[in-house]
């Protein structure tokens, strides 16, 4: 019988050319960003034991594509079954680690009428998190600049979240009419508190610190540091995750106090308005905190929620409290149904009108569709969370022991 690695290791192999994905010549896809061919999306250095994967298109602030996410998941299996190697570190090159999906390329794509390169995509994205999320060696993020959407997907579910000065994490999605995706339906419903519905609706973004004080990272430093902590933990001799901690630690800048404005802090305040079973009773309890106190952060924060999509709003909210009692491998495959159910315009346009109005034309005034939450049915919401049709499959990962996939 295959040992659990073995099976694994396999299944890495041959699911993606199950499904058809990720096993195409790339010199026969269109020319577009989204799929450039280039061979240097991602550079490698070796170190004594470990590898470092370097996301190259710091230009774009490493936005995800097919090949650099095609790249990563070669690189991950050969490495994981690699006894010469005891971890992995993944940074980004220039001011991003990485700032998610290449999503002006997908809505391109999706304005050609090209949806299954963009299918193509976040399926082999929502793989490689999951690799990542279940790898069997220790694995280093160093998140210094921009962390936002696939990229805290392809960094929080591993072991070791490293944050600094300079880090900016958020899940934007529901400003483009979207939903958060890539595993953040898993790790921001394990956030303290009600903390994960809060950004999940809002986009709000964090600092190092607030990653730091609310678990989304493990350790912080200044960028000064960053260099020496490269060093030091590529002179590591194991991939002992003990070994990996202590070297971290030892370099760790103290203390961490995010800033008396951060949502943080706000705790109290976030439970007691974003506890509510609805995206309205949630609005309502915020307007009567700021009829009482006129506090900015509340006025803030209703501020954002309406510049969001209704129906994402309504979607983001019941997809975190799925994800409160589902796994990482549970929650992907049910964000894959969400994404199709996005890109393919069946149930509403909002992804694609808020790319164009916030990233593409840039005049800021999306038409959300429906346009408010009191025209947002439940027939609506119940779509996105519908199994796909009986010819196009669902998201397929490997199973594995539930305590790899539940705890964050």
């Amino acid at each position: 019988m295959l040992s659990y690695k073995s099976a694994l290791f396999l299944w890495r192999h041959l699911s993606v050319k199950k499904r058809g994905y990720g096993c195409r010549s790339l010199s026969s896809l269109s020319n577009n960003p989204l799929i450039d061919d280039s061979d240097n999306l991602v550079l490698v250095q070796g170190n004594k034991s470990s590898r470092t994967a370097i996301l190259n298109r710091p230009f774009s602030l490493n936005a995800l594509n097919i090949p650099m996410v095609g790249q990563l998941q070669k690189l991950y299996e050969n490495w994981e079954y690699n006894p010469d190697i005891g971890f992995v570190v993944l940074k980004g090159r220039g001011r991003a680690f990485c700032a998610g999906g290449d999503i002006v390329s997908i809505y391109n794509l999706l304005k050609e009428g090209n949806l299954e390169e963009c299918k193509q995509l976040f399926w082999m994205a929502y793989s490689l998190i999951h690799t990542i999320g279940t790898y069997s060696k220790p694995h280093v993020a160093l998140l210094h600049g921009i962390t936002m959407g696939g990229g805290a997907g392809i960094s929080v579910p591993g072991k070791f979240r490293v944050a600094t000065e300079n880090t900016i994490f958020a899940t934007p999605e529901t400003l483009i009419g979207f939903h958060p995706d890539g595993g953040a339906s898993f790790y921001l419903s394990h956030l303290p508190g009600h903390l994960g519905e809060y950004l999940a609706l809002t986009g709000a973004k964090l600092n190092g610190a607030e990653m730091v004080s609310c678990g989304l990272a493990t350790h912080y430093l200044l960028t000064t540091r960053l260099a020496l902590v490269e060093k030091e933990v590529g002179n590591l001799v194991s991939g002992d995750p003990s070994l990996i901690e202590s070297c971290l630690a030892s370099l760790e800048d103290h203390p961490v106090h995010p800033h008396q404005s951060s949502a943080v802090h706000r705790i109290e305040t976030v439970d007691k308005c974003f506890s509510h079973d609805t995206v309205e009773e949630i609005i309502q309890s915020l307007e009567s905190e700021v009829a009482k106190t006129k506090d900015a952060w509340c006025v803030s924060t209703l501020n954002k929620l309406k510049e969001a999509a209704p129906l994402s709003l309504k979607v983001a909210l019941r997809s975190i409290r799925e994800g409160r009692f589902q796994s990482l491998e549970q929650c992907l495959v049910r964000e894959y149904r969400m994404t199709v159910q996005a890109i393919s315009r069946q149930i509403t346009g909002d992804f694609f009108e808020g790319v164009r109005a916030k990233l593409v034309d840039k005049d800021f005034a999306p038409k959300w569709d429906p346009p408010s939450l009191e025209h947002v049915s439940q027939d609506m919401v119940d779509q996105y969370f519908s199994p796909l049709s009986p010819f196009e499959p669902d998201l397929d990962l490997p199973t594995n022991k539930p305590e790899e996939l539940t705890q964050f």
